[in-house]
């Protein structure tokens, strides 16, 4: 019997953002981020699958792999941004059939590998006609409806997902949240009602529109439809066996603060060399007033020096975590803005961070 790996919240949260080098190139205004986490969504699932402890990303799952091969590690590191900043609320006639994953490939980074029509994504495994509780991310919290889509009975999952593959089945509004923005266990949480007399694989897809900007985002959760209760195969951990309770996430490093919801940091590779590479952190203000002040802290790569950084003052820590300051200059950051500071390294390893990068203000 296949052994199914059950991941609860918290658990998986606490496992991706203490292994997470988020990545998001410098942009004026800030976005928001999130993703389904039960069910998993491809780009989520994938992200888990790939976690090592030096914050390469190595998936053993074969979609996941190919996944990573074609559109890179950059949107891998970035598997909360499956976004489209223009489509307020637009879906069939507006998101291509066949490019529903990637969110119409409209995202700033290429997620077109994710819409690959094939068998072997990792897959949350559910019960038809059961009811279960959907689980978002609010690590950057905004009004407006989750429209929840299952595929109808009788698609296959190596076939192209387009808009008449798929049911409207829930509306949600603006629903509960549980933790605070910009910390590892927040997340909007409702219940859903799964559809009566399903069986073998399907697609949950949804659309989270805002309702204070004309960004959407687009998640598909690969699930099957077994008498399952949120069991998850096809990752890291989760092979031949007998099904097991919630595990005990791997140990990771001990994340930085993520900090409150307001302030968030984004860390992006722009440039390498033999030896070394310069990054790009993009500080955001997802708040409704100024920010005034705030600091930004990882650890750096196994092998990786921080030297000289610009638009920042730096100072490296006893602990190996390093830290950036505001300079004057830059110390505001206005409601939905972000300022951005870059610096360079010597390398002889990953030139991803090791853990959470986290923001910080006064």
């Amino acid at each position: 019997m296949t052994r199914r790996r059950t991941y609860s919240l918290v658990a998986a949260l606490a496992t991706l953002f203490a292994a997470l080098g988020l990545t998001l190139l410098g942009q004026g205004s800030a976005q928001a981020h999130g993703v389904a986490m039960m069910p998993g969504s491809r780009t989520y699932l994938c992200y888990l699958d790939a976690q090592t402890s030096t914050g390469a990303l190595d998936p053993t799952n074969p979609a996941c792999r190919d996944a990573l091969n074609q559109s890179g590690a950059t949107a891998l590191y970035n598997w909360f941004a499956v976004l489209d900043s223009n489509a307020g609320g637009r879906g069939p006639g507006y998101v291509p059939d066949g490019k529903l994953c990637s969110a119409g490939d409209r995202s700033p980074y290429d997620f077109s590998a994710y819409n690959a029509a094939r068998s072997d994504w990792p897959r949350t495994h559910l019960t038809s006609g059961a009811s279960m509780q959907v689980q978002y991310s609010n690590w950057a919290a905004h009004p407006g409806d989750f429209r929840v889509y299952v595929t109808k009975p009788g698609w296959s999952p190596t076939s192209e997902l387009g808009w008449d593959d798929l049911d409207l089945i829930q509306t949600v509004t603006n629903p509960p949240q549980t933790g605070s923005p910009g910390t590892d266990g927040g997340h909007y949480y409702w219940d859903l009602k799964l559809p009566s007399g399903r069986s073998g694989d399907a697609l949950m897809f949804i659309q989270w529109v805002r309702s204070d900007s004309q960004e959407n985002f687009f998640s598909c959760s690969d699930i099957v439809f077994d008498g399952g209760h949120g069991e998850v195969t096809g990752i890291r951990g989760s092979g031949g066996g007998n099904p097991t309770p919630t595990p005990t996430p791997t140990p990771t490093p001990t994340p930085t603060d993520p900090g409150t919801g307001a302030c968030m940091a984004m860390y992006s590779v722009t440039n390498s060399w033999s030896g070394g590479f310069q990054g790009s952190v993009e500080v955001m203000n997802h708040g409704t007033a100024p920010l005034s002040g705030w600091s930004v802290s990882w650890k750096p790569g196994a092998g990786t020096a921080i030297g000289s950084v610009w638009n920042g003052a730096l100072t490296k820590n006893s602990d190996g975590t390093v830290t950036v300051r505001n300079v004057d200059y830059n110390r505001t950051i206005p409601a939905d803005g972000s300022v951005t500071f870059g610096f360079t390294a010597t390398s002889t390893g990953n030139n991803m961070p090791v853990g959470s990068v986290g923001c910080a203000t006064p």
